[in-house]
């Protein structure tokens, strides 16, 4: 598996991706795939990383910024999807762990996420990583009519920010 960098050249590979992990009603509350310059301007420019088993993208990973105040500068929110036909062959794990890595590199203390309760496997992949459950969320959001909750979950490097 090779990691390359996600841009506007292969961001219709990380939207297929994306509809994929919008269909199974357990990754995200969104319901559209955002543009290029979208989801560009909304993912810091650091830690784009899409993970490829030949010519084929299998997954990517992202980060979000949680705030614009500079005490929380080291604080990201992660995004990670994997194509469906490579989900349970270790493609998730090796993303994360590659993010893990660049995030430490660019200085990120704390990389943080709320996945669905329902999300088993998610939420499976990211205690393998290093991360915890710090909350839960009750009905923090309707979709299509059903009021879902959000474990909370973060990861402080042992590294960075000590």
């Amino acid at each position: 598996m090779i990691v390359k960098n996600i841009d506007s050249s292969n961001y219709h590979d990380v939207a297929k991706i994306y509809e994929q992990g919008i269909a199974t009603g357990l990754a995200t509350f969104a319901t559209n795939i955002p543009t290029w310059q979208s989801w560009h301007s909304s993912h810091l420019p650091t830690c784009r990383l899409a993970a490829y088993d030949g010519c084929e993208m299998a997954g990517w990973a992202a980060l979000t910024a949680v705030s614009s105040r500079c005490v929380y500068a080291g604080v990201a929110e992660v995004s990670v999807y994997v194509a469906a036909n490579c989900r349970g062959k270790g493609v998730g794990t090796f993303l994360l762990q590659q993010l893990i890595s660049k995030s430490e590199e660019a200085g990120y203390w704390t990389l943080q996420l709320g996945i669905f309760t329902q999300n088993k496997s998610s939420i499976l992949l990211h205690k393998k990583c290093g991360f915890r459950e710090v909350g839960y969320r009750e009905k923090i959001s309707n979709k299509d009519g059903t009021w879902l909750d959000n474990i909370i979950m973060e990861r402080r490097s042992k590294i960075v920010g000590i």
